[in-house]
C-alpha cells in the first residue's frame, strides 16, 4: 500500500496508508475494450477487475487490473485490492488503465507461460 505523509495544524507529520478499492466487476468502458480486442462477452463480463488511481493529480484516471475471481479462489489466493496481485502476476490477464470520465480505456492481454500436463507430454 502507499503510505502518504499529510502534516497536521502543528507541523508534525502523521503516516497514513492509503485505501485501495477492493475486487468489483470491471468497469463498462474496460469491458467494452476487452470485447473490441475479440474476446467472448459472456466470459469477459463475468472477471472481476482491481484499480487504483493513475496520479494523485487526476480523480477520475485509474490502472486497472482484470482477473478471474474463481482461478484465485481455486488458487486460494484473496485479492484483497490492486497491490494483492503483485505477488500472483500470473493471476493477471489483462492490464492497463481507463478513465471514468471521457469512457476510454486501454488494456493489453498478460502473456502467461502456459505449462503442459505431465499426461499430455508423453
Amino acid at each position: 500500500m502507499k503510505l502518504l505523509k499529510k502534516k497536521s495544524a502543528q507541523g508534525e507529520s502523521a503516516t497514513r496508508t492509503e485505501r485501495l478499492p477492493k475486487p468489483h466487476n470491471l468497469p463498462k468502458a474496460v469491458g467494452r475494450v476487452l470485447i473490441n480486442m475479440g474476446k467472448d462477452p459472456d466470459w469477459i463480463w463475468n472477471l472481476k477487475s482491481v484499480i487504483r488511481k493513475k496520479n494523485s493529480r487526476d480523480d477520475h484516471r485509474y490502472d486497472v487490473r482484470v482477473f478471474d475471481g474463481v482461478q484465485a479462489a481455486e488458487k486460494k489466493v484473496t485479492v484483497e485490492n490492486y497491490t494483492s496481485l503483485d505477488s500472483h502476476p500470473e493471476l493477471i490477464l489483462f492490464e492497463g488503465w481507463y478513465d471514468r470520465l471521457s469512457w476510454k480505456a486501454r488494456m493489453k492481454e498478460r502473456k502467461r507461460k502456459r505449462s503442459i500436463s505431465p499426461s499430455l507430454a508423453a
